[in-house]
């Protein structure tokens, strides 16, 4: 029997986010998350509830994923987190290798034994650093260095919410662990969409004035599709 994915949906669009923001992709996205972090914009994907997937096996999505295709950027792997799908991912992957055609993960960071068994066939990583004080999670900084020491020589970017909440103390523990690996990886501040207008911007504007003391490239980017009306 093939391995089948729950996939939510597949769609063309337009990447609203981080250091690809604007190119056209198509997004295939996977259900279920090991996280619940408390600013999460994709519940629909990250709670796997009957009804709200569909069942593909590689060479099904690779058939949807072809016809809306036509000459777009990369396809982007997103979720929910994809990786708790690896084995359907490397089989899926593979198909997409032989068409050439560049593979974007949208990931949390915090499962890199699963990423090592597909990063042969991603060329772009974007991942998130999951703040405690943003998520209201546990941390998950061993996870991440982790993650990023299995994405080494790929391009790779880090994205992190920043809300209201977020302490210069976790900024300071991200920035370290970054500069520790490679202090020029690209650091994307993403103020919480629901609290630019009450804080979370200016708590950005603080944190990069901090980051680019120790890391050479950080920007100031929000979920731009939102801003777009696009998904």
């Amino acid at each position: 029997m093939p391995i089948t994915a729950k996939v939510v949906e597949v769609f063309r669009s337009i990447q609203g986010e981080g250091k690809y923001v604007g190119v056209p992709q198509v997004f295939v996205r996977l259900a279920g998350c090991n996280l619940n972090c408390q600013w999460c914009d994709t519940t629909h994907a990250r709670d796997i509830l009957p009804g709200h997937y569909t069942e593909l096996d590689a060479l099904q999505l690779w058939a949807i994923v072809e016809d809306i295709f036509r000459g777009a950027h990369s396809v982007s792997l997103t979720g929910g987190e994809p990786l708790l799908q690896k084995d359907f991912l490397k089989e899926f992957l593979e198909i997409v290798s032989v068409y050439k055609i560049t593979t974007y993960l949208e990931t949390n960071g915090t499962l890199p034994e699963n990423l090592k068994e597909v990063i042969d066939y991603i060329d772009i990583v974007s991942m998130d650093i999951k703040l405690p004080s943003s998520t209201g999670l546990r941390p998950y900084w061993d996870e991440h260095v982790q993650f990023l020491h299995a994405a080494w020589g790929k391009d790779v970017f880090i994205k992190t919410v920043i809300s209201c909440g977020t302490t210069m103390e976790d900024i300071v523990q991200a920035v370290e662990m970054i500069s520790r690996g490679d202090p020029t990886i690209p650091l994307f501040l993403q103020p919480n969409h629901f609290e630019i207008k009450t804080g979370a911007m200016d708590k950005c504007r603080e944190f990069q004035e901090y980051c680019l003391n120790y890391l050479s490239d950080v920007r100031i980017v929000p979920q731009m599709h939102k801003f777009m009306d696009l998904r």
